[in-house]
């Protein structure tokens, strides 16, 4: 399975380094200049310290990558954190980006898109085009972490999160709800 991450300037990079982290599969990391920009100032990372956790990483300017093309396969293309910019611009088709063209390239060639939307509050137009890109096949997956399996940290949260993630990209943890009867008090 080969995964390609992207990471957009929105706040929340750590459930992306998390992703990264968890993800057993062969992947790529792509980060806008405010994408790496926020990760150094959230966690103190620079992206070059999360080249030795993937495979490869391509700049965000670099339109001739191998997968700005749909000849070089990829299974799923998760965008996390995705800002709201970021989304507005795949839903309207704007590939100024290898992120932005990637994503384009998840859609027509019916591949899975998970877009990590991670700001809030949401205005009309960001709703419809969400509504859009859901209707043409991506999953729109807003960083909104549960609390249903006894979460306690935000790396607990992070963790639960990002085995989330990875069931919609086919990766499947031994982990999930209780399948115990509760007991009626």
């Amino acid at each position: 399975m080969r995964t390609i991450i992207g990471i957009t300037g929105a706040s929340g990079s750590n459930f992306a380094v998390n992703l990264i982290e968890k993800c057993p599969s062969e992947k790529y990391l792509v980060a806008s200049k405010w994408g790496k920009r926020v990760m150094h100032e959230e966690l103190g990372l620079k992206f070059e310290e999360l080249r030795s956790m993937v495979d490869n990483t391509f700049s965000d300017s670099d339109l001739a990558s191998p997968f700005a093309s749909g000849s070089n396969y990829f299974d799923s293309l998760v965008i996390i954190p995705c800002s709201i910019s970021t989304l507005n611009k795949i839903a309207s088709g704007i590939s100024d980006s290898l992120i932005t063209r990637m994503a384009q390239v998840a859609l027509k060639e019916r591949r899975r898109l998970i877009i990590a939307l991670r700001e809030t509050p949401l205005d009309s137009i960001t709703l419809e085009n969400a509504l859009k890109l859901s209707k043409a096949g991506a999953i729109i997956a807003p960083i909104s972490p549960g609390v249903y399996m006894g979460e306690s940290s935000i790396k607990d949260m992070e963790n639960t999160f990002s085995e989330k993630i990875l069931s919609l990209i086919g990766v499947h943890p031994d982990k999930g709800w209780r399948t115990e009867k509760i007991k009626d008090e």
